[in-house]
């Protein structure tokens, strides 16, 4: 049988515009600490905050990480650079999957059709990269951002067994975050947790993994904001995003079946029993659903999401979403979709609650991934949330590239001059790259 599927997602890059070289217009004020005590500043979170992107680590990464730009634009204030847990710069880095980081290459797909797309940097990560622990005393680590990690780790010590990123950089073996944080008594913090908390449940479809209660969520972070405010610390906290906005969940349409006259005549045969019927030019998926019928497969509809993860070449060759359903793994359906952002939205209001508590600053991160969403202009360059050519996210659909931490860095800068009455100059995100075309 013959689909016109949508070309291979990366080939949506090929209409991206060239950025126009331009200077950005800002005022910069001249930089002061307001408020701040920045004696001993912590990032802390889990990858994003420590530069995973691509789905991957890199020393080039963590340069690029949304700590390291905040690190960066505190100097201008007499702060001295971060001390950042790098890898080094001659390995390829590594997926919390033992995998290697994307780069945008060509690929060939099941039709023989080449195309750009996300391609891996090596058939393996380098696993060597993370088997060294590199912790000094002497020079004890100011980012704290750990792929993988999750709010009720914070606590674990047995964390190093479980979370190699954690490992390399930790005191000892049975050292856990807590007491790692805890130990550099931090005049000031920037905080952001809990992705991983969602996303575990998102990037599954809603088949595996449980999202927290709210009362968990609430003790841990809570936990977490006491005792790293114990010693009269300053800080500033991030609400988490709507993540089904993000590239991932929103790539792939649900109607991307396009089937010709004879094609839709076939599946109105075998289908039309059921009460589902397909047409000349564009056409839901099909779905396994187990209430929907006996056969326990239905269509998709226009407001549920197919996830990047969803193996395109069975799409293209055989029949995967036709005659085949496409499983519950690669989709969010309604109720999960449903399940899954009032569960975000419960979260923010005790992120928001316990900043309000804890006189901290706070940085509305929905609001920042909503405006990605809808499209901006930003200094003459269009950003969006689009796959690849939206300038703002890296090629696993789910974590900010260079230039999405330094407008993501703007965001907590912005937070931080308004609680405490600094004056930290904001990033010139252009100064940071987007993708990188081959």
């Amino acid at each position: 049988m013959v689909m016109k599927i949508l070309r291979y997602i990366g080939c949506c890059c090929i209409c991206a515009l060239a950025l126009i070289a331009c200077n950005p217009k800002s005022e910069v004020p001249n930089p002061s600490k307001g408020e701040l005590d920045l004696t001993t500043v912590l990032y802390i979170g889990d990858g994003q905050m420590g530069g995973y992107m691509n789905d991957g680590l890199t020393k080039e990464n963590q340069v690029n990480s949304l700590a390291n730009i905040l690190a960066t634009q505190l100097t201008c204030l007499g702060v001295q650079p971060a001390n950042v847990p790098f890898l080094d710069a001659s390995s390829i880095g590594i997926s919390v999957n033992g995998l290697a980081p994307f780069h945008l290459g060509y690929k060939t797909d099941c039709k023989g059709v080449s195309g750009l797309s996300p391609v891996r940097d090596a058939s393996t990560g380098d696993i060597s990269c993370l088997t060294q622990n590199i912790f000094q005393s002497a020079h004890p680590f100011d980012v704290f951002g750990i792929p993988g990690l999750k709010l009720n780790q914070f606590t674990n010590t047995n964390l190093s067994a479980t979370n190699a990123f954690f490992q390399r950089m930790s005191s000892s073996s049975s050292a856990c975050v807590m007491n790692e944080l805890m130990s550099r008594n931090a005049s000031f913090f920037q905080l952001y947790i809990g992705l991983e908390d969602v996303l575990d449940y998102a990037k599954s479809g809603g088949t595996h993994a449980t999202l927290p209660s709210e009362l968990e969520f609430q003790q841990y972070y809570e936990q977490l904001l006491f005792n790293l405010t114990f010693h009269g610390a300053k800080g500033v906290v991030a609400t988490l995003p709507d993540v089904s906005q993000m590239p991932y969940f929103t790539t792939i349409p649900w109607n991307g079946l396009s089937l010709d006259a004879a094609n839709s005549g076939t599946l109105n045969s075998i289908y039309n029993p059921l009460g589902f019927y397909f047409q000349e030019g564009s056409n839901p998926f099909m779905m396994v659903d187990s209430s929907a019928n006996v056969f326990a497969v239905r269509q998709i509809h226009d407001d549920e999401l197919l996830l990047l993860s969803l193996p395109l070449d069975s799409v293209k060759c055989n029949q995967m979403g036709v005659l085949f359903p496409i499983r519950d793994e690669f989709v969010l359906d309604s109720e999960e979709l449903n399940f899954l952002r009032n569960k975000i939205d419960a979260y923010n209001a005790i992120i928001r609650d316990l900043a309000q508590q804890y006189h901290l600053a706070l940085v509305n991160t929905d609001q920042f991934i909503n405006k990605l969403s809808d499209g901006f202009v930003y200094n003459g360059v269009s950003m969006s949330a689009k796959f690849v050519s939206g300038g703002a996210y890296s090629l696993d659909g789910i974590y900010l590239n260079p230039r999405g931490n330094a407008l993501f860095a703007n965001e907590f800068i912005k937070a931080i001059n308004l609680k405490y009455h600094s004056t930290i100059p904001q990033v010139n995100a252009l100064k940071y790259d987007g993708i990188r075309f081959p």
